[in-house]
């Protein structure tokens, strides 16, 4: 499976986010910090840069990048929006909404070993979208995991996204509502400049 390797800090710094923002709390982007004087970017170039640091955000490589977008296309409203809302509903997305890991790498790794069911069935596809009324558990033989355990305790500070209906006492979560743009206010995201890239 194709996954990006670049080191996360230096890819931070050159697209203008904030490791803490994505769940790295320990990592800074500090280091030579007016070792670069960039020139000013063209529109293509910033249209370019808000799509690469999307995929950066929500680790998603450029084929399905280009699918969810399609997707986002086809839907009612605008589709910057529509885009931003199918991201959000990924499932190693909500694991990482929900507190279970760190980091959204971190997210998909735990779906992918499969420690998590959608409605009783055990779902270890990272991409997988969820839909309201769906029911996200951690199975039963993984609340025992020591990882999951500090995780969740690092993130007791985290509240769930509105559109996210959790119950910390069992570990469950319920999908009442699609993600709103509203909800998605950590990162700073211009999805109109990704709309304008795909228009040409």
């Amino acid at each position: 499976m194709a996954r990006n390797i670049q080191p996360i800090a230096k890819r931070c710094k050159a697209l203008g986010v904030s490791p803490a923002a994505l769940g790295y709390s320990k990592k800074n982007t500090i280091r030579n910090p007016k070792g670069q004087v960039r020139r000013k970017q063209s529109e293509y170039g910033m249209q370019l840069q808000e799509k690469q640091k999307v995929k950066f955000i929500y680790g998603v490589l450029e084929r399905q990048f280009k699918n969810y977008f399609e997707m986002a296309s086809r839907r009612p409203g605008q589709t910057g929006e529509n885009l931003l809302s199918i991201l959000e509903s990924r499932l190693d997305n909500v694991v990482f909404r929900l507190g279970f890991a760190m980091t959204r790498a971190e997210a998909r790794q735990l779906v992918s070993h499969g420690h998590f069911t959608v409605n009783g069935r055990r779902v270890n596809i990272p991409s997988f979208l969820v839909k309201p009324g769906m029911v996200i558990t951690l199975k039963e033989s993984s609340k025992s995991l020591e990882k999951i355990k500090a995780n969740m305790e690092d993130n007791a500070f985290r509240q769930p996204p509105k559109w996210l209906e959790y119950d910390v006492n069992n570990m469950v979560a319920k999908v009442i509502a699609v993600p709103a743009r509203e909800d998605i206010d950590d990162i700073p995201i211009e999805e109109h400049l990704i709309v304008e890239l795909y228009s040409k």
